[in-house]
């Protein structure tokens, strides 16, 4: 018998894992639509049983995209959600409910594209930008101001403009871009990002700014929050035009609509342009136009009771799964990827879908010779959502991961704790090439001239086997390689002979040890100072780290552990890589051994430049403040990181006193 109590319980949970997986780790496992659901079917629950309503309830407050990594910052005016809807018939209702409110009245609407991107709030003090703040739970959220300034067409400042003005949008990352970096990772054997928004969530909140703007967002606005005076706006299309006089980048396309019904064909329209646009949207925004009216309007505990978002139903089409095919990662990790029938999605062609592991092939029983129903609601990499039974070959037979990688003669096993196949052999040509890519690319090794093509033929020839091989190739075997003259070979040769100096973190992460990427080397490096050190430490003491957990930390005992990756490093030792930090080497930095926590905007400085020059004098930065932090270099828009070392007793600096410190 149903227990609706359980069901409430159940769904708030299994609510709360899709917030976090969304908001935070910006790696959804649903589609929008089946979240919606989820929450109209929590609602409905709740609406029935009203004594289990709770104020902390996913239906009653807006999800949570802030980390522990940054400062939290308090938005003047709730950035709030909006009530949203897939059906024509609710958005009639939506306008009904405002004519009753206000009867007699010509209601005029603002009909926007839904943009699906990254909400921001940009505040401007006296026309200059101060601060850029993410969403947050819509009451607060994350101090992303160094990231946002790399944004290209945003402007510093503003020329007669309130005296305090909370401008906001939304960050968004092109197609092309998104399809430029997946090309990247593709050719390095990485998994690919699922979609734009995905990976815009993701760079916006990198705490390497410098790595951020290698990863090229854009940003578009639209509306504000708290203003100062507050009378300096009568009207949402007046915004529109504000906007654009302070040369923010605005929406493309936007309407004013007399009435819901009007309102409605202009959705209509803007579903027929939308693949013209920049942006990627997935639905309409509807407001009040007027500002009287929306205070008059109201609000519930987190949505305005005058704006309603109409979302597009995802594009959908049946196609044949051809073969499923598997990628081979720089860690030898297996990704089974479908090979489709390719058939028109969103005004692209598909004919490519991940299938991300073994347990969701098995848990949708997906196999070759299948037609699937596939989905792409703006996504660069479609998903399948399902099989059409009744178009099953009848000498259909399941998928088996293991006979696969038999048939393909590639030793592998599956890791206890996770759904991932490994590849066993490290002499794999296939784990070879992309280990190899991976130590060449720029945020590792940096080694010029090194490319796909190049590194296909060193393998292929046998003469290249593991890292410490590249730095015995001859000018002669290079030039026994297609495409290869004299200038060209010099050039590869003088190029490894360069990367024997990268620094320590730089070969930390060329290494290629799972799930260390490029923060984490530099993590290992601050606390170790050299790769013998790292090779010798305990488990516990790699855990002790911020930022590597027990997962990390068993992954880097156990690379380490390995005897053939101890005969690697005694190799690559002998070539003369360098296997100590420059920075801690001698002890003798003015911030030898210290940790320095950097907060707010400082005058002169990118955060960027300051952790370098911290590095240089032999310190360390943190992303928290603690007791064990020496000191807190802080600049304009201060937050909570400059209270807690206030309290703490921790030592702040200015960027003067910093760069006398260093002198």
């Amino acid at each position: 018998m149903p227990d609706p109590q359980k069901d409430i319980i159940r769904l708030r949970k299994e609510i709360a894992e899709h917030d976090r997986l969304y908001y935070k780790d910006a790696l959804p496992e649903i589609d929008d639509q089946a979240y919606d659901r989820l929450k109209v079917e929590l609602a409905e629950l709740e609406a029935a049983m009203p004594e289990f309503n709770s104020d902390t309830s996913p239906t009653q407050s807006v999800g949570d995209d802030r980390l522990d990594a940054f400062e939290s910052y308090r938005h003047r005016k709730p950035m709030l959600s909006l009530d949203n809807t897939y059906n024509t018939d609710e958005l009639i209702d939506f306008g009904q409910r405002l004519y009753k409110r206000f009867p007699g009245k010509s209601l005029t609407y603002l009909v926007e594209p839904k943009i699906d991107g990254v909400a921001v709030s940009l505040t401007y003090e006296y026309g200059k930008l101060i601060r850029a703040v993410s969403r947050g739970n819509g009451v607060e959220g994350d101090d992303i101001t160094p990231n946002v300034r790399g944004i290209r067409g945003l402007p510093e400042s503003i020329a007669n403009a309130p005296e305090t003005l909370e401008v906001r949008g939304e960050i968004y990352m092109r197609h092309s871009e998104f399809e430029r970096i997946n090309s990247e990772r593709e050719a390095q054997g990485q998994a690919l990002y699922a979609n734009p928004r995905n990976l815009a969530a993701g760079t916006i909140k990198l705490l390497d700014a410098a790595e951020a703007r290698n990863r090229q967002l854009d940003i578009v606005l639209y509306g504000i929050g708290a203003c100062e005076p507050r009378n300096y706006f009568t009207a949402q299309s007046e915004i529109q035009e504000n906007l654009k006089n302070w040369h923010f980048p605005v929406l493309e396309k936007y309407w004013l609509a007399n009435g819901i019904e009007d309102a409605w064909k202009c959705i209509e329209e803007l579903d027929r342009i939308r693949p013209k646009f920049t942006y990627p949207t997935d639905g309409a925004v509807v407001k009040l136009d007027d500002f009287m009216l929306q205070e008059e309007a109201g609000y519930t505990s987190k949505a305005p009771r005058w704006a309603i978002a109409y979302k597009f139903e995802a594009e959908r089409e049946e196609t044949l799964l051809k073969e499923i095919s598997l990628q081979i990662g720089r860690t030898g990790v297996v990704t089974p990827v479908a090979i489709l029938e390719p058939v028109q999605l969103a005004g692209t062609t598909v004919s490519r879908a991940t299938l991300h592991n073994e347990d969701e092939i098995q848990r949708k029983d997906i196999r070759a010779g299948d037609t699937v129903l596939v989905q792409k609601a703006g996504e660069i990499i479609p998903q399948i959502l399902s099989v059409n039974l009744d178009k099953r070959p009848a000498d259909s037979q399941p998928f088996s991961f293991e006979k696969h990688l038999k048939t393909l003669g590639l030793e592998a096993e599956r890791e206890p704790s996770q759904a991932a196949w490994r590849i066993i052999s490290k002499d794999d040509p296939i784990r070879q090439q992309r280990s190899l890519q991976h130590f060449a690319s720029r945020a590792c090794m940096d080694i010029e001239n090194l490319g796909t093509a190049v590194i296909e033929q060193i393998v292929a020839r046998g003469l290249v086997k593991n890292l410490a091989d590249l730095y015995s190739l001859t000018e002669a075997q290079l030039l026994d390689l297609d495409k290869f003259a004299e200038k060209s070979a010099k050039n590869l040769i003088s190029a490894l002979e360069v990367s024997k100096r990268r620094e320590l973190w730089q070969l930390i992460h060329g290494l290629g040890i799972p799930h260390v990427g490029k923060q984490s080397a530099k993590d290992l490096e601050a606390k170790f100072n050299s790769l013998e050190a790292i090779a010798s430490a305990t488990e516990e003491s790699l855990e002790a780290i911020d930022g590597i957990g027990s997962i990390m930390a068993q992954s880097i005992h156990a690379w380490f552990a390995d005897v053939d990756n101890r005969i690697l490093i005694e190799q690559l030792k002998a070539h003369g890589l360098n296997l100590n930090s420059a920075r801690q080497e001698d002890g003798t930095g003015i911030l030898a051994g210290k940790t320095v926590v950097l907060t707010g905007s400082l005058p002169t400085l990118s955060r960027d430049e300051a952790t370098q020059m911290i590095e240089a004098a032999g310190g360390r930065t943190s992303s928290s403040v603690s007791k064990k932090t020496d000191f807190v270099l802080a600049g304009e828009a201060t937050g909570t990181k400059y209270v807690k070392a206030k309290k703490l007793k921790v030592s702040i600096l200015d960027e003067r006193a910093f760069r006398e410190l260093l002198k």
